[in-house]
């Protein structure tokens, strides 16, 4: 089963870890272009790049994308691709995948997901993934955000703090629970929630936590969080992440010599 939906790529080139991110090499091509390469793999019938930085635009040209040139006042991605939405004058039914410009291992089969997701929960604003945690460094990362769901699978709360919290727990070497999960950062609206959302005033606990999503959740806008059918792939923030997923690219094309190696 699929749906009709476009994916829009959010493209900043300040960063205040890695300045210029989506333009960085990587293996030798720009960020950039493994991103809108896997965004072309998937069902979308149209792919946008949305940025507010003309090296971005010109580059984005050069891939052959459509890009969107959008305001450098936008507090978030969310609102980046309202924008897109607002120019490219699409209905509020059509369905949008949000693909952050620094996810270049994102596997197309969940964006197919998590726009299909949304399209069978018709009640719900917002659908977004999860992928199970089961290990105490990542439930202690506050740079791990966690997701709690309800029975249908439905946010309940998403923070940077372990959650749920294990009561009885002294020492948690591993998570005994089956409902811990990690956030994946990676989202599918309605069009016409994003017109909505830019109207919202920012609330105390997306401050706090520093997550646009508990806007939607403050609001009374349901979340639909399904569980990945694949591993997310490894985002990038810092040069570390680069090299990591450098190496990780490297494997992809000689995996006999990296089997060889790892021996």
């Amino acid at each position: 089963m699929s749906c009709d939906f476009r994916i829009v790529i959010p493209a900043r080139y300040g960063s205040s870890r890695l300045p210029g991110k989506p333009l960085a090499l990587l293996a030798g091509k720009p960020m950039l272009t493994y991103v809108y390469e896997q965004a072309l793999k998937s069902e979308a019938s149209e792919v946008v790049i949305a940025t507010d930085d003309e090296r971005i635009y010109r580059f984005s040209e050069e891939l052959g994308a459509q890009v969107c040139m959008t305001s450098d006042q936008h507090r978030s991605g969310t609102d980046r691709i309202a924008e897109v939405a607002q120019q490219l004058g699409w209905p509020d039914e059509t369905l949008v995948v949000n693909l952050q410009g620094d996810e270049p291992l994102t596997p197309p089969e969940i964006l197919n997901q998590v726009a299909l997701n949304l399209h069978q929960h018709p009640q719900a604003g917002i659908a977004t993934l999860c992928w199970p945690i089961h290990n105490a460094s990542e439930l202690h990362d506050p740079h791990v955000v966690k997701v709690v769901r309800d029975r249908q699978d439905y946010a309940l709360y998403f923070s940077r703090a372990p959650i749920p919290w294990e009561r009885d727990a002294l020492e948690l070497e591993s998570t005994s629970v089956n409902t811990v999960f990690r956030h994946i950062g990676l989202y599918a609206y309605r069009v016409g929630f994003l017109h909505a959302y830019r109207d919202m005033e920012l609330c105390e606990l997306e401050q706090l936590e520093s997550l646009e999503q508990l806007r939607a959740l403050w609001n009374g806008v349901k979340i639909h969080c399904g569980e990945s059918l694949l591993v997310p792939g490894h985002g990038i923030d810092t040069q570390a992440d680069l090299r990591q997923v450098e190496a990780l690219l490297a494997m992809e094309k000689n995996p006999i010599d990296s089997e060889v190696s790892s021996t």
